[in-house]
């Protein structure tokens, strides 16, 4: 009996994307049509959207109006846009007139670290949970630790590597390999490390690459 072929998904994206959690979630469904047929192996890489945004944060509407020029009006819009499209997948967008955007590097050093224990994808989605549902500060030191012991991750090693500045200078080299490689947008899907597709696609969309392109290969 022929070995199910195993198909490696990177994933570069930012826990304060909101159409990184939606392109997972579609991915997710592309993924569950091909149990039995295919197994995935899935790693998050580190890409921040703000990565000069400062540790206070900064107002999400203000913010929105400074870097994309988005009226009030367009971003109630966009945000009615997103909460349909979570409904649709299972995943709860809760907006609010206080949201913040925030830095997100340190997030980004805990997720290197659970990329080494075989819980990155729990404490990716997890993350995402804690900004976009739950309202938390995902870059407040206590909110990362707390959100890493949900998932099963050592509370005690999470606060000491978040205090020493650990996986800093790993979380750079792996922004920098996706910058040279031009990806400007999240969230960027590479699989086999050759065939990325940029965006949110339709589950049906990923289902064909895995179908037409990965899957024929792999016969």
């Amino acid at each position: 009996m022929p070995e199910t072929p195993v198909i490696t998904v990177d994933i570069v994206s930012d826990v304060v994307c909101p159409w990184c959690i939606i392109g997972y979630k579609k991915l997710e469904k592309a993924m569950h049509e091909f149990e039995g047929r295919a197994q995935f192996e899935l790693a998050w890489h580190a890409f921040e959207l703000n990565p000069n945004m400062p540790p206070e944060g900064q107002d999400v509407n203000e913010h929105l109006a400074q870097k994309y020029g988005t009226t009030p009006e367009q971003s109630k819009a966009n945000r009615q846009r997103l909460k349909d499209a979570g409904a649709g997948l299972d995943f709860d967008f809760n907006y609010h007139d206080n949201m913040r955007m925030v830095n997100t590097f340190d997030a980004h050093r805990l997720l290197h670290w659970a990329g080494e224990t075989g819980k990155q994808t729990a404490l990716k989605l997890a993350l995402f949970k804690a900004h976009f549902t739950d309202g938390k500060d995902v870059s407040d030191h206590e909110i990362l630790v707390e959100v890493a012991g949900s998932v099963g991750l050592n509370e005690n090693r999470a606060r000491s590597l978040l205090a020493d500045n650990l996986y800093a200078e790993d979380v750079r080299a792996v922004e920098e390999q996706w910058q040279d490689r031009f990806i400007t947008g999240v969230p960027a899907i590479i699989f086999n490390k050759k065939f990325m597709v940029p965006g949110a696609q339709e589950p049906e969309t990923f289902a064909n690459i895995i179908e037409q392109k990965l899957l024929k290969e792999a016969a």
